[in-house]
């Protein structure tokens, strides 16, 4: 055993839990006995945070498990996810020798299982190898997901037609073949009217732009940002569309079409064109046709403009046409999503598109005849064909591709069907269900979450039942419509979008009913529940609350850097709360690169922002399998904040742990609070809603969508009610003008019994279903439900309730009376969320401002007398000064940089009669540690420090340091010194400061234990364990990996005494500033 592991457990960790500061209270504090209070102090096991626990290139030992979830247990972490990765090897991880599904491997996992059980480590695992999503070896192409993919053959009537129809390709199957009226300029060829093509720009082969040949293209050169493409025809032609067919190199860019008139060049369309990610993740086709659709326009010059181009533009072709085309038609089927990991809520809505008013141009789905019939089992059409030109559609299923990723070539497959749940049964039969077989059941009875990280994988728009569910839910038949997914315009443009929109929102729907429903019924079934993250960074094609809604856990997630969470744990907190689950977890602090160089205090400003996102379940982002005893820091990725074993400051971590348990336990207690419900609308897919109008500062939301507000929600004393205590006071509609007339009635009946509504009147459904009676429907309830009785301008009342529209949110929250939550005079420096239980009034608040802040709050809680909890600490103590009201308290407060608790009401206790003191009283000098300090450096046989004790006449950072082995040192150091207290100070409370440590400290004064220090303001209580007299002190401190590293970094390959895969640090990098670099003083309150 090495001397790092012998140090850590020899020392262990105490509990940061002060019961001094407890018992110091005044007699009337009643919160002490309490059951809440009784959770804080020592919070129940089903708080502990969990982390992702990764199995990483087949590095695996059954050793190592051990030592992996013996470690675990120690720092106070409940559960781990088991999840076997495979990364490639551009991303910088080595490659280990235990296979997936070896017996290596089987063993570790039944060792892990065995483990975990012994030692109340809740496990679970990946539902399939890599993160994302649910596929592998045993998914056949049949199995997959799959899209709809045609081919097309021009014929003329009166001839009997005899071909071959199959498929080439034997992963593809074929669905059904269609007979369509050929529209006019279905066979346009642009060539006919001779086009000339010049640039401003150097562009190779720019004939091949209009050849007609989709086997080669124009690329322009690198590095060009702008440029156009000039196109002059021997004649004038009428255009109504463009097709852009780009070339297979990423690219994108503003593009106007211009038309030559009287003279001059005028813009007639401006859009963007964006093909910069060329995964099958954002969509089925990665370099999907753009159609663009405008006014029919005459002329015989025309030009298109790239601006801003990112990467290398190039088309294969460009089509300019007078054929009718609907816009968008490859993004509205999926078949191309958004690009980048943040879709926000309008990226699946488009503009409307003009109506053609030739008949001859578009497709009469009454018209359209499906020749299935006329196949027979060889694949042998045979159909007398009727006079007039005729499209023959042949329509087929065309697996994605994609696959689950990252994994290991034995665990990586297609994904499965994301709308088929017996296909599902399958694919969890394949993985899990052999973990279950194998495993014996008393050895894995801690084994308890199927596992769904985000989704990544694009969607599908076809399966094998789709047709049936089709009609089964909206009532016709989708086979006449399917040529508008290749740009023809069936019965009209809306008509075409509406049969998409329907589409979509059924993709959207059986991926949360067939795919996450089916996963849960699964797991279920077989003892497990389904956790799961309810959204997607690359193409997501569901919609984010019914995709939560459907599972039996659900999360979000936060990167410690970069806009990663700002939509992810509010998408995630709110379907928690609409569906009625208590717990919101959180994948955390992920990162990527800057290995090593986190700890607790770098991470506690993003995650307590999270908990006012709504998160209460902390999983912590990662702990990375250590399969040996040989290599530190050990094995390690380019992402992830370090929580194993082998980082420096784990051990002492256990501290930030116990911070997150009591954390976790306040916020899942109770009801949230929230004010107001925005309604995301109906369309499909969603990641999130929006916020318009932008609640004010002091009040909080949900997001809420369609199925809730149908299924679940009521209206009780002028609120919206949900089964689970959840109520909100506003209803708030998005800026849309569909809706479908169930959901429109369903909004008027709530509104009849008391709801508040917020919106614009809808005009008409979005929807080809009871089409037109629909937008009728809609229309009349519209017109109803917003011309109620006015009572002001902007106000009507309908029924018992009221429906706002053209006004502020603040006047519609003042004219219903509800004043803010939590308001303070520092705005969003100050964040917060708010929890309701029978008894108390709970309020997390956390200081966002950067440094130390005075403020004061007014808080929407009267009659009841406030105290603040400190979740750092493990302490309560009453906040003297107030000034209570019937409906609202307002308190002063002084909080450090990153600090954050609860300010928790009493309900119905009164004010006490105490003496006037501080909230947040100043801490008064008693004196200052001197030197000479010894100074120990425990485990430097790993990090190369002096082996025996060095004496620091002062205080100083180890970088600063002129030996080598203290200036390049990584790991635990013990300072001991001794100082002389006058006398005894039992009527305040004595804090040792420690100052500001880049990494943790833990401390001891004669030789007793009194807490640790890794966050401001970096001080601990020190009151039971000091006396009047002399007094030894004792502080462990701990920083990164940081320094050993950077020295390493300027040694031999055979001299470095660190192992690790990904890191990048120089020699020349910037040392940590490391150690007690003073003033250590003693200091003393009187709360």
């Amino acid at each position: 055993m090495n001397e790092l592991n012998k140090y850590t457990i020899r020392t262990g960790l105490v509990l940061l839990i002060s019961l001094f500061g407890v018992f110091k209270l005044t007699a009337q504090f009643k919160a002490g006995n309490s059951i809440l209070s009784k959770g804080f102090l020592a919070p129940p096991d089903s708080v502990r945070p969990y982390v992702y626990w990764y199995w990483i290139n087949d590095h695996i030992s059954p050793a190592g498990v051990v030592k992996d979830l013996e470690a675990m247990k120690k720092v106070g972490i409940g559960g781990a996810f088991i999840g076997n990765i495979g990364l490639s090897k551009e991303e910088g991880t080595s490659f280990g020798d235990v296979k997936l599904f070896s017996d290596q491997w089987w063993k570790a996992t039944e060792v892990a299982m065995e483990t975990a059980t012994k030692n109340g480590i809740t496990l679970g695992m990946f539902n399939s190898p890599g993160w994302s999503q649910s596929g592998g070896p045993w998914i056949k192409p049949a199995s997959s997901m799959r899209y709809i993919t045609s081919s097309r053959l021009m014929v003329k009537g009166g001839q009997q037609l005899a071909m071959n129809i199959m498929p080439a390709n034997a992963d593809t199957s074929y669905l059904f073949t269609l007979a369509v009226p050929a529209p006019d300029y279905t066979d346009f060829d642009l060539k006919s009217y001779q086009p000339q093509l010049t640039t401003d720009a150097d562009i190779n082969n720019i004939s091949n732009l209009t050849d007609d040949d989709f086997s080669s293209s124009s690329m322009f050169s690198s590095g060009i940002k702008s440029s156009s493409i000039h196109i002059k025809l021997k004649k004038a032609l009428t255009i109504r569309s463009l097709v852009l067919h780009p070339a297979e190199v990423p690219f994108s860019a503003d593009v106007l079409l211009q038309v030559m008139r009287n003279g001059k060049m005028e813009t007639i369309k401006t859009f963007n064109i964006n093909r910069i990610n060329p995964s099958k993740q954002v969509g089925f086709i990665p370099y999907a046709p753009l159609a663009i659709a405008f006014d029919p326009v005459n002329s015989n010059e025309f030009k298109i403009v790239l601006k801003h181009i990112e990467g290398q533009a190039g088309f294969k072709e460009i089509n300019l046409s007078p054929a009718a085309y609907l816009e968008n038609y490859m993004e509205k089927q999926l078949a191309k999503m958004y690009a980048t990991p943040l879709p926000l809520w309008p990226e699946y809505q488009w503009q409307t598109q003009g109506e053609i008013k030739e008949a001859q141009l578009i497709i009469d789905p009454q018209k359209v005849i499906n020749l299935k019939s006329f196949v027979n089992q060889q694949g042998q059409l045979n159909w007398k064909v009727p006079a007039g030109k005729w499209l023959i559609m042949n329509y087929y299923l065309a697996t994605t591709g994609v696959t689950n990723s990252p994994a290991s070539p034995e665990g990586k497959g297609l994904e499965v069907d994301k709308m088929d749940h017996k296909k599902l049964a399958s694919h969890f039969d394949s993985f899990i269900g052999k973990v279950l077989a194998r495993i014996p059941e008393e050895k894995r009875k801690t084994f308890k979450y199927l596992v769904a990280d985000s989704y990544e994988m694009g969607s599908q728009n076809w399966t094998d039942s789709l047709q049936h569910t089709f009609k089964l839910i909206y009532g016709y038949d989708p086979l006449p419509w399917l040529p508008v997914l290749t740009g023809n315009i069936v019965g009209s443009a809306d008509q075409s979008d509406r049969f998409l929109w329907d589409l979509r929102r059924l993709v959207a729907d059986l991926v949360a009913t067939e795919y996450v429903g089916g996963l849960k019924k699964l797991g279920n079934k077989a003892g497990l529940k389904l956790w799961l993250e309810n959204y997607g960074h690359w193409g997501f094609p569901s919609e984010f609350l019914k995709y939560g809604g459907a599972s039996d856990e659900v999360a979000g997630e936060f990167w410690n850097e970069g806009e990663l969470g700002n939509i992810e744990n509010k998408s995630a907190s709110s379907a928690a709360h609409t569906y009625g689950k208590r717990r919101v977890w959180a994948e955390s602090f992920t990162a990527g690169g800057g290995a090593y160089s986190r700890y607790p205090a770098l991470l506690k400003k993003r995650g307590d922002w999270s908990f006012t996102e709504g998160v209460n379940q902390t999983l912590l982002h990662l702990y990375i399998h250590q399969p040996d005893e040989v290599n530190y820091p050990g094995l390690n990725a380019w992402f992830s904040t370090e929580f194993n074993r082998k980082n420096t400051w784990f051990y002492q971590g256990k501290a930030f742990v116990d911070y997150l348990r009591r954390c976790n336990y306040l916020l899942q207690q109770g009801t949230p609070v929230n004010d107001v419900a925005y309604f995301i609308g109906e369309d499909a897919p969603k990641m999130t809603g929006i916020r318009n109008p932008e609640l004010p500062e002091g009040y909080s939301y949900d997001y809420i969508n369609a199925d809730v507000m149908l299924n679940r929600i009521t209206v009780k004393n002028g609120k919206l009610l949900l089964p689970d205590g959840v109520q909100y006071s506003l209803l708030v509609l998005p800026p849309v003008k569909t809706i479908r007339p169930a959901l429109l009635k369903k909004i008027e009946s709530l509104v009849n019994e008391g709801a508040v509504v917020l919106g614009s009147a809808p005009e008409r459904s979005p929807s080809l279903q009871d089409y037109p009676e629909a937008d009728k429907r809609v229309k009349v309830l519209a017109q109803n439900l917003w011309g109620g009785t006015v009572l002001k301008k902007g106000i009507r009342k309908y029924g018992k309730g009221l429906v706002m529209e053209g006004i502020s949110m603040q006047e519609a929250l003042d004219y219903i009376g509800l004043a803010p939550d939590l308001k303070s005079t520092v705005g969003n420096k100050i964040l917060y969320t708010h929890r309701s239980t029978e008894e108390k009034e709970l309020y997390f608040m956390t200081n966002q401002s950067g440094g130390a802040i005075e403020f004061s709050a007014v808080f929407r809680v009267g009659n009841s007398v406030p105290y603040w909890w400190d979740p750092v600490t493990g302490t309560m103590r009453d906040l003297p000064v107030f000034n209570n009201t019937n409906d609202k308290t307002s308190i002063s407060f002084r909080l450090e940089t990153n600090q954050s608790g609860f300010v928790v009401f009493n309900k119905g206790e009164s004010k006490k009669n105490s003496v006037i003191r501080e909230n947040f009283p100043v801490a008064r000098h008693l004196l200052t540690l001197s030197a000479p300090w010894e100074v120990s450096f425990l485990n430097a046989p790993i990090s190369g420090g002096p082996e025996k004790p060095v004496v620091f006449n002062e205080l100083m950072s180890w970088s600063d340091h002129k030996d080598e082995r203290i200036k390049n040192f990584s790991g635990s150091v013990v300072y001991k010194s001794n100082f002389n207290l006058e006398k005894a100070h039992r009527e305040e409370t004595i804090f040792l400061n420690t100052g500001h440590i880049n990494g943790m400290a833990k401390i001891k004064i004669n030789g007793q234990d009194v807490g640790s220090v890794w966050t401001a303001p970096w001080r601990v209580d020190v009151s039971k364990a000091i006396k009047a007299g002399k007094n030894n002190v004792e502080i462990e401190v701990v920083n990164t990996w940081t320094n050993r590293l950077i020295g390493d970094s300027k040694l031999d390959k055979k001299d470095k005494l660190t192992r690790t895969d990904v890191i990048n640090l120089p020699a020349d990098s910037k040392y940590e500033q490391s150690g007690l670099t003073g003033p250590v003083i003693v200091t003393k309150v009187e709360y």
